[in-house]
């Protein structure tokens, strides 16, 4: 907890204090698997001073705000190299990011929660801003893409996206909280309710 401390110190005193309250209570999300810290928690668990937070983050909210940020600029990320890494296949690519998606989640339980919280939710921007809408758009262009190459249904690009991403937002959960059981949904349920998915969406 010391060496924290002092790691916490230097970084705040070359002034990259925000970093370092950002990437402590990512790991404090992380570890608790919840986000009932407080500032003042983060703040010693950083090792700097209790106002030091309040100098980027004005409350609880706004940091939680930022984290789950955060996790869209990842996810976003992910989605992106698992669509590139097709480029030839929109069917592959399609598949690939839902995948993508649902390890996503699987690997970061506490964080794919925040971001779909309640409490995210009604912070003003979260959602709606560039942030979680960049990640969404990933899905977004391999549909329409597909769409252009002949290979998905030509129906609203938007209705094809809150389609699959309801889909495959309930498997994420369901994979993250163990409910994947083989004797309800036998034994490779996320392979067959995505090959489900893409009966749908394909041109017959």
């Amino acid at each position: 907890m010391q060496e924290k401390s002092v790691q916490g110190r230097a970084a705040y005193h070359h002034g990259d204090l925000r970093r370092v309250i950002l990437e402590t209570a990512q790991a404090m999300l992380a570890e608790d698997q919840g986000w009932q810290f407080t500032l003042r928690e983060v703040a010693r668990r950083a090792g700097v001073s209790h106002a030091a937070p309040y100098k980027h983050f004005p409350d609880r909210a706004s940091l939680l705000a930022e984290l789950a940020m955060r996790g869209f600029d990842q996810l976003r990320e992910v989605l992106g190299a698992a669509v590139a890494a097709h480029p030839r296949s929109v069917r592959k690519a399609l598949l690939s990011a839902a995948v993508a998606y649902i390890q996503f989640g699987a690997d970061h339980p506490a964080l794919y929660r925040l971001m779909f919280s309640a409490e995210t939710s009604r912070i003003v921007g979260v959602h709606a801003g560039d942030r979680a809408l960049n990640a969404m758009g990933v899905l977004l262009e391999v549909l329409q893409r597909g769409q252009r190459e002949g290979v998905f249904r030509r129906k609203p690009a938007p209705g094809l996206a809150a389609a699959c991403w309801s889909l495959v937002h309930g498997l994420t959960f369901l994979t993250i909280d163990g409910l994947l059981l083989p004797e309800k949904v036998g034994n490779a349920p996320v392979e067959a309710a995505l090959a489900t998915l893409l009966e749908g969406v394909e041109v017959p």
